[in-house]
């Protein structure tokens, strides 16, 4: 059995193909989960809304969007411990591994994964390592746009050309996919891998976060616990604009001056949040306007437009994507579940289950070496000179023969890059190798290499370069030296990962914090037996899988656990 992931930056999901049609494996009552992991006060792994629900507690110990620094050198510290993106992500592949086992009632261990059509080639390569330290055998790397587009694409009957418009909690892409009989080929990407829901909540907590500061002259920026909460009540505010003109923000207790305690209270009209987004929104429009002009195709030729990613959930996405293409947008499948509904498929087709439909992807950057060229007499020195070139078909090889620019040269440095700009330096460097010993094929010639560029449906590269005299040749496979881990290295991760993951308690973090209150002396009877009804209701709730419930309760235990540990440290402050 081969399972869909959509590892997403606020939430992901695992799904598979049963009789014919892709379906989500739920949680309890979660058919996502949110991409959060955490450790409590207690030492206690957290994974999804557990630690979601920690993140106002204990932002310090809680991770949220590391898919952002997929392909990065960044640590990320929690408790005594550091981790990778790579390790806090296998975390999250773990969890998802664990749910898929325990709706199938058999081991998991393959799994094809999904990346954002615009993910460099580090990103993918850190992506697959934590495929492989959740102990899953990743057996394909797939673009996001292009597994919505076959989620959508298995009850399109006819020959289709559509844009996907892909705008979720972090990252944001568009692609335009070409369907034709059985055929789903992407023609062309783009996007920009830091832009999502995430940015909206930032913006509108930072702009009540202003009007507080002017109202009290407290930043609310400088306190972890209280930005924290008020980020989290930013996203639950943008959630409620999707449906209502207004939205309340409230936090109690939020801070403190001359030792009287600060509410905040905030209305936030729709007109408000779309004044603070808008910059952002139009800024997706470049990228429509980008894959246009690189397939060549004209807006009155798009059948239709899905609409995938939970931040298109936003009323001014749709009346936004309406307007500049003139087509009403499509959300028929629910833009949350659309990615992995969509990995599932893929899955399934390698699988080799009876699935009509082939998957024809696209590279989403040009892929070249630098290059010296002379001109009028002049030597020019890092220029890029590209051998795939952006949204080709993939897989793709090809080949180019270079020369050295002297006939002693007997050695040159092979310059691998991406990205679009005429200079070399500019774009984004990949990796580099040295091919020495060259000679010339005729004396007082020049020596010629071949340079060959295997770019595999993953989106994997492999550099190979041939001396044409000697037939001596060097390869690398193109990976990010600080973010690709070795064999050795994703062995000790796994290590690592299966080590914490024995969760003794999904709801230990806030639990435990209450029992610490009602051991101690501070508490009067009616607060204890408020306390003690709460924790009873929540082990009632998390026993009969009723996550809903349980997430309100768990809502509601720590709203109560900030008033009651706020008055614990007045009185200590008066002793």
């Amino acid at each position: 059995m081969i399972v869909g992931i959509d590892l997403g930056t606020t939430n992901s999901g695992v799904a598979i193909v049963k009789n014919g049609a892709p379906e989500m494996l739920p949680h309890g009552e979660e058919r996502i989960i949110p991409s959060v992991v955490g450790r409590s006060p207690t030492g206690q792994w957290l994974v999804g809304t557990p630690a979601r629900n920690q993140y106002v507690l204990y932002p310090e110990n809680t991770v949220r969007s590391i898919k952002r620094e997929m392909g990065s050198d960044l640590l990320v510290q929690l408790g005594d411990r550091t981790f990778s993106p790579q390790e806090i992500s296998a975390f999250i592949l773990r969890e998802l591994k664990s749910i898929a086992e325990q709706n199938l009632g058999q081991p998991v261990s393959d799994a094809v994964i999904t990346v954002p059509a615009y993910f460099a080639d580090a990103a993918r390569q850190a992506t697959r390592d934590a495929g492989q330290i959740a102990g899953f055998n990743v057996r394909r790397i797939i673009n996001e746009p292009t597994a919505a587009a076959l989620a959508y694409g298995l009850n399109m009957a006819e020959d289709q050309m559509v844009l996907v418009y892909d705008l979720g909690g972090g990252t944001f892409d568009v692609s335009l996919v070409e369907l034709m009989g059985g055929v789903v080929e992407v023609r062309a990407s783009h996007g920009n891998t830091r832009l999502g829901g995430d940015d909206f909540d930032l913006l509108l907590a930072a702009r009540v976060a202003k009007q507080f500061e002017e109202q009290h002259g407290i930043n609310l920026q400088e306190d972890r616990r209280a930005w924290a909460r008020l980020i989290r009540a930013s996203e639950q505010a943008k959630i409620t604009l999707s449906a209502h003109p207004f939205a309340w923000i409230k936090e109690e207790y939020v801070a403190e001056k001359g030792g009287v305690p600060l509410h905040l209270e905030y209305e936030i009209s729709r007109h408000e949040f779309l004044e603070a987004i808008g910059d952002l929104l139009e800024q997706t429009l470049d990228s429509v306007a980008q894959v246009l002009e690189d397939s060549q195709v004209d807006a009155e030729e798009i059948s239709q437009v899905l609409l995938v990613g939970g931040s298109t959930r936003i009323p001014a996405v749709w009346e936004l994507i309406a307007n500049y293409l003139d087509i009403e947008p499509h959300m028929s499948i629910n833009p949350e579940e659309a990615v992995a509904l969509g990995a599932s498929v893929q899955a399934a087709i390698i699988a080799g289950q009876p699935i009509d439909a082939i998957l024809v992807d696209v590279t989403p950057h040009s892929l070249g070496i630098e290059v010296a060229q002379v001109r009028l007499g002049r030597l020019i020195t890092d220029r890029y000179n590209v051998l795939i070139r952006r949204n080709t078909t993939i897989p793709v090889t090809k080949e180019e023969i270079y020369s050295t620019i002297h006939p002693e040269q007997d050695t040159v440095e092979v310059k691998v890059y991406q990205g679009e700009s005429e200079i070399a330096s500019e774009n984004k460097l990949l990796g580099s190798f040295k091919v020495t010993g060259l000679k010339p094929e005729y004396p007082g010639e020049l020596a010629r290499v071949t340079v060959r560029f295997d770019f595999d449906v993953n989106g994997i590269l492999k550099v190979t370069a041939r001396d044409r005299h000697t037939g001596h040749q060097k390869e690398i496979t193109v990976e990010a030296t600080t973010a690709r881990l070795s064999e050795t290295e994703i062995l000790a991760a796994q290590s690592r990962v299966e080590e914490a993951f024995d969760f003794p308690d999904e709801t230990s973090a806030l639990v435990e914090r209450a029992k610490r209150l009602m051991d101690g002396n501070g508490l009067d009877p009616e607060e204890h037996n408020r306390l003690q009804r709460l924790m009873n209701d929540i082990q009632e709730a998390r026993s009969a899988g009723d996550v809903p419930r349980l997430t309100a309760l768990e809502d509601q235990l720590l709203d109560v656990l900030f008033d009651m540990e706020l008055d614990e440290e007045d009185e200590d402050g008066e002793e």
